[in-house]
């Protein structure tokens, strides 16, 4: 098996560990790493030959692009001081408990090498986190807080992973030149996002297809990261500058085949990306085992050592954080989405996961110093960071959803609930208004401003059932078993038509193109 079939054989997996990890109720993201390390110990499997400072370029921007089209500007804002308080000062936290640990038990581990080893699995990872806490009915609050955390954790971590890199290597350290590079990093950053952000709003406009900008909205992550890399700037704030800003302005509500066909797109590229991005940290598995030749108790007392110290330290930040945080927002009447128990802070403690930004940094250590000389321990920093990303992705990936189920936290339900049946209302008052402006402008019969009515007060009764009085949701379902009926006999229609034009496509003389063109309308009809 050559590098082009093992990658194949990821693609494939990625598909394959839904369905399956949905059946064995085991996240797809921990099924495929086991996948990589079933894969790292075959002879038939060849190790994995990536540049390490293309896995994070090419991995990164459409998986935090992806993890971005879920939330919202808004959200973001709205939860700055938990996002800080529970997430990205935790990036400190760790890296200096890991550092000393470190430093006190690997011989001869230089402070900057330590350092660089806190730094690179301090941030969990947020496609971890969410792929696994995504599927368990977790409440929004904790996703939300889960989602802040792994996105701009690896903001802080990457840079002080840089800055530690850098003083191991050059052999001299500034904590006022490090405090300057993070300032300026973030500053460039936020600069390149909005700037392509904006010119890439302007050029989808430009280019009206919806083909044409799903594409741009595929090249834009990368183009961001690559950009603010090249002027010293963080390049995964400048994704999330870029996504965020996409996702604010360059929404048009009445562009529905861009978005639908946008919603599938993402939820592929997703899909296939966290698949190879996981595989490849099993297929690590290899190079744990050729360091550790020899020197297995040695190597596995000193990475669990630092599994003990990131999963303790995690838990003894977060339970003052939390109380904190929630002392603190119980002094102003605010829109922010914070633990409300011990539970949702236990399950947030368990969902630390590290992943692909971990394995990334660690791979990216520079063989050699700036004399010359081997850089310090570098075998012995990813054979620690391995045993900790393994350790925290299929551990607590394992074991989190029977954890939340005996905490039983759940989301709540009824909040949803009401919440959709606002938005039914809204929306069904804002058809409303339309109809009432149209009224003053046209002169529509009476039949049909009724009718027309009566469909804007369906459109709320559609999203939300329990919006309207009893007598009106019983003729409404009345309604709705009629238009059923009168649409699966439509879609047999429908469907008749589409298997004559097919036939049409392999007559003599037939166009495709214009028979694609005629299919793609009738598809379009059936979505109505």
């Amino acid at each position: 098996m050559d590098q082009l079939a093992l990658l194949f054989v990821l693609l494939l997996g990625a598909l394959v560990s839904v369905p399956v990890g949905d059946r064995l109720r085991v996240p797809a993201p921990v099924l495929m790493t086991l996948f990589g390390g079933v894969l790292a110990v075959a002879d038939f499997v060849p190790n994995v030959d990536i540049p390490p400072e293309l896995i994070l370029p090419g991995l990164l921007p459409p998986l935090l692009y992806a993890a971005v089209r879920r939330t919202s500007w808004r959200q973001f804002t709205a939860n700055v001081r938990p996002i800080l308080l529970l997430a990205v000062a935790l990036v400190f936290v760790t890296t200096v408990c890991v550092a000393f640990v470190a430093g006190a038990i690997v011989p001869g581990l230089p402070i900057a090498a330590a350092v660089a080893l806190g730094a690179l699995i301090a941030p969990p990872d947020p496609v971890a986190a969410t792929s696994v806490a995504g599927q368990l009915g977790l409440p929004r609050r904790l996703v939300s807080i889960l989602e802040g955390e792994g996105l701009f954790n690896d903001v802080t971590a990457i840079v002080l992973y840089h800055v530690a890199i850098a003083a191991a290597v050059s052999g001299s350290f500034s904590a006022w030149r490090a405090g300057l590079d993070l300032v300026l990093s973030a500053v460039v950053a936020v600069a390149v996002g909005l700037v392509l952000g904006w010119g890439a709003n302007r050029l989808m406009d430009l280019l009206g297809d919806p083909t044409l900008q799903i594409g741009m909205t595929l090249l834009v992550p990368y183009a961001s990261y690559v950009l603010a890399e090249k002027l010293h700037g963080s390049g995964v704030l400048a994704v999330l500058t870029t996504a965020l800003f996409l996702a604010e302005y360059a929404t048009d509500a009445d562009d529905v085949m861009t978005r639908l066909a946008g919603h599938t797109f993402w939820d592929i590229i997703d899909t296939l990306v966290t698949g190879v991005a996981f595989g490849l940290i099993g297929l690590e598995l290899h190079n744990a085992i050729r360091t550790a030749q020899g020197r297995w108790g040695e190597l596995l007392g000193w990475a669990a050592t630092v599994v003990g110290v990131v999963i303790v330290v995690r838990l003894l930040w977060l339970l003052p954080a939390t109380w904190l945080t929630k002392r603190l927002h119980a002094r102003r009447d605010s829109d922010e989405e914070i633990p409300v128990s011990w539970r949702e802070t236990v399950v947030m403690w368990w969902s630390g996961m590290r992943g692909v930004a971990s394995v990334a940094l660690a791979l990216a250590i520079p063989l050699r110093t700036g004399d010359g000389s081997p850089f310090p321990d570098r075998d012995e920093i990813i054979f620690i960071a391995f045993g900790v990303i393994i350790v925290t992705l299929v551990l607590q990936g394992l074991t989190l959803p029977s954890l939340v189920r005996w905490l039983g936290v759940r989301a709540d339900s009824e909040r949803e609930k009401e919440f959709e049946k606002e938005l039914a209302v809204r929306a069904a008052k804002a058809a409303k208004r339309r109809l009432r402006e149209i009224e003053q402008v046209e002169d529509l019969p009476e039949d049909l401003s009724e009718q027309m009515l009566r469909r804007a007060f369906d459109i709320g009764i559609r999203i939300s059932p329990d919006m309207g009085e009893k007598e009106r949701r019983d003729a409404q379902h009345q309604r709705a078993k009629r238009l059923k009926r009168i649409r699966n006999i439509q879609n047999e229609m429908l469907s008749a038509a589409r298997h004559e034009v097919l036939a049409a496509r392999s007559e003599p003389g037939a166009d495709p193109e214009i028979v694609d063109r005629v299919l793609r309308h009738l598809d379009v009809r059936s979505l109505r």
